[in-house]
């Protein structure tokens, strides 16, 4: 039977089709491109027998997720096939931007500007064996291999469900999956499936640069994001001893914060990265002698096994060392001058600010105040975040000068499966296939490094970490919110197979076109034939 994506040439095609479909997260091809995914997987005639096993799932502002479900009559056993198809936006290709989503065009191209690339890009590019472009790797690559993986079970009647789930905003606040989770609890009970693995196919990313192995991941790595608003006191730039700069303040914190080993988490012998700091500025818009005194900044922790309480209690406690040797040098300089200091620095958790606030003026007073900033439209999430903060602060001065500790969007828990045994066995049958077959040596990940949408599955937090997620957020509701109690009804393994490539992210982005379109696809069918499964009967 003729196949539309079933050989090396063809699949390459298909990946080149949907690379060519913009996709930018928070664009208009965001949205389009959902439906012109589900135009093309109705070209299959296993769809085009069974439309009802298509489907399209609300997430917001437009944007739709895209499930394709092959079932077999008497299978109950079912993995899903994850991916997303957003991309990160291209401003970094400069005068190539055009280009960025045309792979044989832009190779052309670059091989024209061969003094701009770096050597290991250059031997990339004149060994054509990799193809370029945005979106090439992150994750297009991963979608298409899906795509394929259903199309031969339908024809080939595999004795398993197989489940496409591709998401938008995987990139930004991966709204795509935390909707997707009620979908994918709906499409188990509408089906009668039984999830026994959550597949995804996200690209392999190297450990640490110059890394060039091959791996798969039986988890992904967390990621959460510690934040604070430094209240000073305002004061002339004339009179710089009668206030205290936010600037001043946040310093002390971010100075600890950065690259603090406390937060460093080892498992299974792999290294969460350090903290950094990924955003700091004044929350003074205009030029004037008035001294800054709202600051906001943010911090990237990683984690492998704490939640966010656990974290939290952490930054807490940097932060009250922080104040006290803010404090010290400050009070020393008030006594070098011989001023009277304006106040001790507070710290305090978001949870603590908001009850303060509303024992102060009224649950229903602050209510309306906080929706008036929730509301803002020019604002996203990360900054209503501060702003919500900011607000209450201007309201209750008395508790000024002040760090207030919160969580800003987005939280990506950990998850691990490494003792999973239908992990196990799918961990060894692709590495010694690999071996056998392709002479390609696969190496096991504990943690998939590049942050991916498993982390909205198998959520297994049993000590109420995500309380103090959901209390010390301050947009946490309608802004941003997410599905803790669905994620822990998802209960299968998850697992992270993918092509490999270089560059995510980067203009250099590419990806290996052999091991995609030649040994991913035999890789991934005969794993996924191995597992054992059981039927209806």
């Amino acid at each position: 039977m003729t196949t539309l994506w079933g050989t090396p040439e063809k699949l390459q095609e298909l990946l080149c089709e949907l690379v060519s479909w913009k996709s930018l997260t928070l664009t208009d091809g965001e949205v389009e491109f959902a439906y012109k995914l589900t135009d093309k997987l109705m070209e299959l005639p296993y769809f085009q027998e069974h439309p009802e096993y298509i489907g399209l799932g609300e997430v917001n502002w437009e944007r739709q997720n895209v499930t394709a479900l092959y079932k077999h009559p008497e299978a109950v056993d079912t993995i899903v096939l994850i991916s997303h198809f957003d991309t990160v936006h291209t401003g970094e290709y400069g005068d190539l931007e055009p280009l960025a989503f045309s792979p044989y065009k832009l190779a052309e191209a670059f091989k024209l500007i061969r003094d701009e690339l770096d050597a290991d890009t250059l031997s990339d590019l004149d060994s054509d064996e990799y193809l370029f472009g945005r979106g090439t790797m992150d994750m297009k690559a991963g979608l298409a291999l899906h795509m394929a993986l259903i199309e031969k079970a339908s024809i080939e009647e595999w004795p398993i469900n197989l489940l496409l789930m591709t998401v938008p905003d995987e990139e930004v606040n991966s709204a795509g999956m935390r909707y997707g989770v009620a979908k994918l609890l709906d499409l188990e009970r509408e089906h009668g499936l039984e999830y026994i693995l959550f597949l995804n196919g996200e690209p392999v990313f190297a450990m640490k640069p110059g890394d060039k192995a091959h791996y798969v991941y039986t988890g992904s790595i967390g990621k959460i994001m510690p934040s604070a608003l430094f209240y000073g006191k305002e004061t002339h730039a004339g009179e710089p001893l009668s206030g205290i700069t936010s600037s001043y303040i946040s310093t002390y914190l971010t100075h600890r914060m950065e690259w603090n080993s406390s937060f460093k988490e080892v498992v299974y012998g792999e290294t969460t990265p350090l903290p950094v700091t990924l955003m700091q500025r004044d929350m003074k818009l205009d030029y004037s002698a008035q001294t800054p005194y709202r600051t906001s900044a943010m911090y990237n922790v990683f984690t492998m096994e704490r939640d966010a309480e656990e974290v939290f209690q952490i930054f807490e406690n940097v932060a009250k060392e922080a104040a006290a040797h803010c404090e010290r040098d400050y009070y020393a300089m008030c006594e070098r001058e011989n001023i009277q200091p304006v106040g001790s620095i507070n710290v305090m958790r978001y949870e603590k600010l908001l009850d303060y606030a509303r024992n102060k003026f009224g649950h229903d007073y602050i209510t309306d105040l906080l929706r008036d900033t929730l509301m803002h439209p020019e604002w996203d999430v990360r900054e209503k975040s501060m702003h919500v903060t900011d607000i209450l602060l201007i309201n209750c001065q008395e508790l000024t000068p002040a760090m207030v500790l919160m969580y800003a969007p987005p939280y990506y828990p950990s998850v691990n499966s490494s003792e999973n045994e239908l992990v196990k066995l799918c961990v060894q049958q692709v590495t010694a296939n690999a071996k056998e077959k392709f002479n390609l040596d696969i190496e096991q990940g504990h943690y998939f490094n590049g942050i991916s949408d498993l982390s909205y599955v198998n959520y297994n937090d049993q000590n109420g970490g995500w309380i103090t997620y959901e209390n010390n957020t301050p947009v946490y509701g309608d802004p941003y919110s997410i599905p803790f109690q669905a994620m822990k009804q998802l209960t299968a393994p998850v697992l992270n197979v993918g092509p490999y490539g270089k560059d995510a992210h980067k203009r250099t982005e590419r990806l290996h076109i052999k091991n995609t379109f030649e040994e991913m696809p035999i890789l991934l069918e005969e794993m996924i034939l191995s597992i054992p499964v059981k039927s209806r009967h």
